[in-house]
């Protein structure tokens, strides 16, 4: 079987775009899990409890909860705050008011403190002895003249 210079660039143009597109979902996937991640930390450490879908049961009704946001409902007369993660830890999180609150204060705290350590680094790159570097970076234009 002979393939033309045609088909064989639209085979290699397909193969790599199939591949660009599962590099780029993967990506995707362990960004959101390590936010998830970030998120369940701060959960547990304002008050939030964990509970394991540990059955087929409790899988399938955690998988029809929003997942990855934290949801307000009304339960007996109080606000109760869920957080629904199927794909990962395979459990819920929940919380009352106290929780909430205490998880919106660190939510603020950490990112506050991200923008902080955000402003340090950047304020340390402005720092670099270029000439010591070398390269040719140091001077005008940082070696492009």
């Amino acid at each position: 079987m002979r393939y033309s210079n045609h088909n064989l660039i639209t085979t290699l143009s397909t193969i790599l775009g199939a591949t660009t597109l599962t590099v780029l979902l993967s990506s995707c996937a362990m960004m959101q899990a390590s936010q998830a991640q970030d998120t369940e930390q701060l959960l547990a450490a304002s008050g939030f409890k964990m509970v394991l879908a540990n059955t087929p049961e409790k899988m399938a009704h955690l998988k029809t909860l929003t997942q990855y946001k934290i949801v307000p409902y009304q339960k007996d007369g109080g606000n109760h705050y869920i957080y629904a993660d199927a794909a990962n830890c395979q459990c819920f999180y929940w919380g009352q008011d106290d929780a909430y609150q205490a998880f919106m204060l660190l939510q603020e705290q950490k990112n506050i403190a991200d923008e902080d350590r955000m402003s340090a680094e950047m304020n340390q790159n402005q720092y670099l002895e270029w000439d010591t570097m070398g390269y040719g970076m140091g001077g005008y234009g940082m070696g492009f003249y």
